[in-house]
């Protein structure tokens, strides 16, 4: 039996504020990559590497992933929740700006926080908790106000699509913890996402017209790389494991951190002005983690 703790202990403190950097990062990559890789084909691409990286790390480290073990409907149904999300945001981010995609997707942690404890009972949230996990969210919409007020006719089809994305999210989480894929290995469980999502990708990218190619720049193919080895796989797999031992309401609400810390990194890396309300979205964001992660 997987070991299960019922709170967050300092290595998966590192571990998400790991994943919530590069996360935030991860956007500016795509942010800059989009242009010249079509957005879909870029996600399989992606996709496809970490299926490879996948295989090879279980390969190395004697992972089973093709045994019968009863997960396989359950690990269906997580792939196409997986794929669905990453749908919804590439087509969304081209009907909505990322500002506003943004704190529509990050409403997955509420998602988690209402429909979680219905199936897991350890996993409720008390009062203060759910004061905290409010706050955080407040923190994301702060900081993305300026750009909140300023939406263009069209957007709400987009911001349909980025909802979906924060449930689709959600549900994912939700689908880990309460079937057979709870007792799969966090490599299987990432397997199922990932090969979906890779297999799907591809139609999708057809669909819509994309064109594709493998002549693009040294950069494209940097970011498509960091993207496939820190993003699609090495994230991932720490999510998958930390889904495996601790809260997920929990873990979920460390989310909350990747849009703040992409609008960090557009600071350092694009030149992008440190404002007054980035610094209060920050503290807000903090403070709602500290008191959804306080001990009873």
């Amino acid at each position: 039996m997987t070991e299960r703790k019922d709170q967050l202990d300092t290595r998966a403190t590192a571990l998400l504020l790991a994943c919530c950097a590069f996360w935030g990062l991860q956007q500016i990559l795509i942010k800059t990559t989009v242009t010249e890789v079509p957005p879909m084909w870029q996600a399989a691409i992606r996709m496809s590497g970490a299926v490879v990286l996948l295989w090879l790390w279980c390969r190395w480290r004697g992972v089973p992933l093709f045994e019968r073990d009863g997960t396989l409907p359950g690990g269906l149904l997580v792939g196409a929740l997986f794929a669905g999300e990453f749908t919804c945001i590439y087509l969304g981010l081209q009907r909505t700006s990322a500002s506003r995609l943004t704190v529509f997707l990050y409403t997955s942690p509420f998602v988690v926080a209402l429909l979680l404890p219905r199936f897991v009972r350890s996993e409720r949230l008390r009062g203060l908790q759910w004061v905290g996990l409010a706050i955080a969210f407040a923190g994301v919409v702060l900081a993305f106000g300026e750009s909140l007020g300023h939406s263009s006719p069209g957007q709400l089809h987009g911001d349909a699509l980025a909802l979906s994305g924060g449930v689709l999210w959600g549900l994912t989480t939700i689908a880990i913890r309460t079937t057979r894929i709870a007792t799969a290995s966090a490599e299987k469980a990432l397997f199922y996402q990932i090969a979906v999502t890779a297999a799907a990708a591809p139609v999708l990218s057809l669909a819509l017209g994309e064109s594709w190619s493998f002549s693009y720049s040294g950069y494209a193919w940097f970011s498509i790389a960091l993207q496939t080895a820190i993003g699609a796989f090495a994230s991932y797999l720490a999510w998958m494991w930390l889904l495996r031992h601790y809260p997920a309401t929990r873990i979920s609400s460390f989310t909350f951190l990747t849009p703040l810390c992409a609008l960090v990194f557009g600071v350092l890396l694009l030149a992008e002005p440190l404002t007054l309300q980035l610094v209060l979205a920050l503290t807000g964001v903090a403070l709602g983690i500290v008191l959804v992660n306080r001990r009873g």
